[in-house]
């Protein structure tokens, strides 16, 4: 595949080469590009194989592209936190759909408010273990220097983010609804 199509693909054309805060940037458009996907209701299935064919292709284009970048994890490298801030939010949209959040057509324009306020904590919360890497995040950051790797410390942060927004809402509902 052509070498500037996949630099690219992994600065998410572009984005990673933000002088400020690449890394959020790319999880904030991330976010974006979700709520558009839920404002025109795409089905989950179509949005597990747009994940699935980023995360495969990023892992390949991570370790075929590493000498240029300066190191494996470069700053510029932001495809790693669209995957990461993806976990999150593809949970919640499934979960949308297991409840039925898609068949009942009153509150229509309220819908995509509330999912929008569910970005919030999802974005903020991903974006703090990312940072800070807590335990085993920062193990896999360390030791694992290859594609996979650069890939599965975001995923593991998407998936902390995950718990606690669904904590957060859970004390939300309980205390103050």
């Amino acid at each position: 595949m052509n070498k500037n199509f996949s630099t690219y693909f992994l600065t998410m054309f572009g984005l990673g080469y933000s002088k400020y805060a690449p890394g959020t940037l790319a999880s904030l458009v991330t976010c974006l590009i979700y709520f558009y996907f839920f404002s025109i209701k795409l089905n989950w299935v179509i949005i597990i194989l747009i994940f699935i064919f980023v995360l495969v292709n990023s892992i390949i284009f991570i370790d075929k592209n590493s000498k240029n970048f300066k190191e494996i994890d470069a700053k510029e490298i932001v495809i790693d936190e669209f995957l990461g801030q993806s976990v999150p939010i593809i949970l919640f949209y499934m979960l949308a759909y297991a409840i039925g959040f898609f068949d009942d057509e009153s509150e229509i324009f309220n819908k995509p408010l509330r999912f929008f306020q569910l970005l919030i904590p999802c974005f903020i919360f991903f974006r703090i273990f990312d940072i800070f890497k807590p335990f085993p995040i920062n193990i896999v950051d360390k030791k694992m220097k290859n594609g996979f790797g650069v890939v599965l410390d975001d995923l593991i942060a998407g998936i902390y983010a995950f718990i606690a927004t669904y904590f957060l809402g859970y004390l939300f509902v309980k205390y103050y609804m």
